[in-house]
Formats: structure tokens, sequence, C-alpha cells
């Protein structure tokens, strides 16, 4: 079980393309999308003044799931991600119900960042313009990754353009009063608990990384580097940022706003800015949108090998070297669910499925020995109770909804398992 995988003699290997700077870019688009737009404010409203301290909660987790995360997809270069390092460190069942987790949960962050950027774009066509997000993106994760990497460097250069106007003009002004960043009587600890499970949902893409393990080069180098490199650069900017908001608007404020950056920048006098800042978040979600898709695509490709979905989901394009019949279902099973969903309602959902994915993560990074490159021990243990107090602090409807379909994912497991025993 403790053998390392690699992708020698794999039907259909994927190219290695991606270097460092293309996997970080990768990880940044990630992370860097919508949800540093739209995450503040409901953060603030379970945080209060204490805001910030549940963001440096959510970097805690984050890091140690980073540092999880690169250890194991150095050791198992394979796209899949935690389905592999499950599968492979603590058996079976647990990488199929990590895959499960991953696919399932980010495929409702599909369709809540693509009903973000028809909110930003048309906002009376809300549904209709998501839905021709998904189909656009689709296509450019069909054409290649390669493609898929130099347009999310664009993206990514475009956000942060955005984000550091907004700090700027927010620091730099008037309103500003550092006085609003003090902690007061109105932050409890279960309201900072709750916020940084909301925000963590912002910090989760730098798996992403980690599923590209098989189009990038050199792994055991470019992974371990790559990953926590992309998360400290995210936490700089998220944390400049949420400063540079509570400076003008206050926790009361923040927690108040339905956009709080455009609110912020208007605080600070630079109304002028609002609609830079309204494109930027319909830009941003555009990135995430399209990473999620390339990440939930290559999961799916790597449990259809293991025949945990069906096994024509594996087929790699003899052209383009992408699991393209895989990219086709994720982008059809997205699009409806951005014509039918509730935002809200996917967030969450996502939400608790991500965190069970990287609590696996992390109870496979305990079973790796100092030879394999195991990280201090109690990095795994602060990432899986990290991930575990998080998953179970979000409202309850999220927990009960997350954890019915964590259970029709073991379930579906017991049955392919007993058909096949019938069936040798």
């Amino acid at each position: 079980m403790n053998k390392p995988s690699t992708t020698t003699g794999i039907p259909g290997e994927l190219h290695r393309r991606l270097g460092v700077p293309d996997a970080v870019v990768i990880g940044l688009g990630s992370m860097i999308g919508a949800g540093i737009f739209a995450a503040l404010a409901p953060a603030a409203r379970s945080a209060g003044s204490g805001l910030l301290l549940g963001l440096a909660l959510a970097a805690v987790v984050a890091y140690c799931n980073a540092t999880s995360s690169a250890r194991l997809a150095a050791r198992y270069p394979a796209s899949g991600g935690t389905y592999v390092y499950g599968r492979e460190r603590l058996g079976d069942f647990w990488g199929h119900l990590a895959g499960w987790a991953f696919v399932v949960g980010k495929t409702a962050s599909c369709a809540a960042m693509a009903l973000t950027v028809g909110s930003y774009v048309w906002p009376g066509q809300a549904h209709a313009v998501a839905v021709a997000a998904v189909v656009a993106l689709t296509a450019v994760n069909y054409a290649g990754v390669h493609k898929s990497a130099l347009l999310t460097r664009a993206i990514v250069a475009v956000v942060l353009a955005v984000l550091a106007a907004v700090v700027v003009a927010a620091v730099t002004s008037g309103a500003a009063d550092a006085a609003r960043l003090d902690v007061g009587s109105d932050a409890t600890p279960g309201g900072v608990l709750q916020a940084a499970g909301l925000l963590f949902f912002a910090f989760a893409g730098y798996a992403r990384i980690a599923t590209l393990g098989e189009e990038v080069r050199d792994p055991a180098r470019t992974i371990p580097r790559a990953v926590p490199l992309a998360l400290g650069l995210t936490l700089v900017v998220y944390a400049a940022v949420a400063v540079a908001a509570l400076t003008v608007l206050g926790p009361k404020g923040l927690a108040q706003s339905a956009a709080p950056l455009s609110d912020a920048v208007r605080a600070a006098g630079a109304g002028g800015l609002a609609p830079v800042v309204r494109a930027g978040a319909a830009v941003a979600a555009l990135g995430s949108l399209l990473a999620l898709i390339l990440g939930v695509s290559r999961t799916t490709l790597a449990m259809a090998r293991d025949r945990h979905l069906p096994r024509a989901l594996a087929a790699v394009h003899p052209r383009f070297k992408v699991p393209h019949r895989a990219e086709l279902l994720v982008g059809a099973v997205v699009a409806v669910a951005a014509a039918t969903a509730d935002v809200r309602g996917a967030i969450g959902f996502s939400s608790f499925g991500v965190l069970a994915y990287y609590a696996v993560a992390n109870a496979s990074a305990w079973t790796l020995t100092r030879d394999e490159g195991r990280p201090n021990r109690l990095i795994p243990a602060v990432g899986l109770a990290g991930c575990l107090a998080l998953a179970f602090a979000l409202p309850l409807s999220s927990v009960v909804s997350g954890a019915a379909v964590l259970a029709c994912g073991a379930t579906a497991y017991g049955v392919r398992r007993a058909v096949a025993a019938r069936n040798p």
C-alpha cells in the first residue's frame, strides 16, 4: 500500500507541461477568486470585530492542509489529488470517499462561481450568463491545460490589480481609522470559528496544484514549492484587503454590506472605482471557475481509471492530451446546476465536502514515514482537527446535507464492492 504511484505505464498518460510559475498561477487563480469579493461580509457577520482572527485561523488550517497535500503530491504525482493519497495510504474506501467529496463539493463550487459571474455581469440574467461562462471555460480546458494556465495568468493579473487599487484607495483615504481593527466583546469563539470556516472556502484552491500532479514537470520539486508559495501570496493579499475594508467600513459596516469591496471604495471617497471592482469580481469568479472545472475533471479521470466512476471517463484526447470526456461531463453537470441552483446553498454544501476532502489528506500525510518526506506530525494532526472543527461549525443545513452526500458516496462504494464480489 505504501509503494509510490507513478504515471509510468498508465494508458493515456497526460503531458507534463507545467513548471513552478504555472503551478503557482493556477493555485492563485483558484484561491484569489470570487471568495475575497464575497466572503468578507458573511464572515464579519459571524465574527464581528474578530474577523482577522477568523482569517488567521483559516490560514493556519490551510497551511497544514497545504503542507500535507504538497508532501503527498510529491510522492504520488498522478491526477486525482487526495483521492489518490487516501487510496494509497488509508485504503480504497477512504480514497473513494475523498474523491466523492471533492467531485460533488467542487461541482457545487463551480455552480456558485458561475452564478457569481452572472450576478456581476448581468444581474437580471444571472443564470443565463452563468451557463454561458461554464460552456466557454469548458471549451478552454478542452483545448489543453497549457492554454488554461495562460488564461489564468491573465485573470490573476487583472484581479490583483483591482485588489491593489482597493487597498490603496482605502488605507490612504481620510475615512480610514486603525481603531476599527480592534477586537471587541462582540467577537466570540464560536463566531470566529464559523468565520474561519467561511473564509477557508476562499483558501481551498491550492489543492488544484496537487490534482494536476500528472501534468507538472518534476513534481517532487515543483509541487512542494508551488503549494506553499501560492498559499502565502494569497494570505498576504487577503490580509491586506480585509484590513483595508475594516479600516473604512468597520466590522458592522462590513457585515451589512452586500458588495463589501465596492462599498469600501465608496466609503474611501473613490466611488469611480466601484465599476472597476465589479468587473474585477466577475473576472475573479471566471478565474476560479476555470481552475475548478480543471481540478474536478482530473479527479473524475483518476476515479474513472480505478472504476469508481464509468471507465469511459478515463479517456484522454489524442491531440490535446486532456481528459476530454470527463471535462465535457463536468461542464454539462455544472451548467445544469448553474441554471437551477441557489448560490448560498451551493457554497455551504461545497464547504463541508472540501473540508472532508482535506481531512482525508491530513490523515494520509500522518502515515508517511520520514524517508517518504513526512512533515512534522503536528502539521497533519492540527490540519485534521481543524478541518473537522470548521466543518461542524458551518450552518446546520450545510452539515446535514454534506453528511448525507458523504453517506450516499459510502453507500455507492459498498454497492459497487458487493456487485464486484458477485461477478468476479
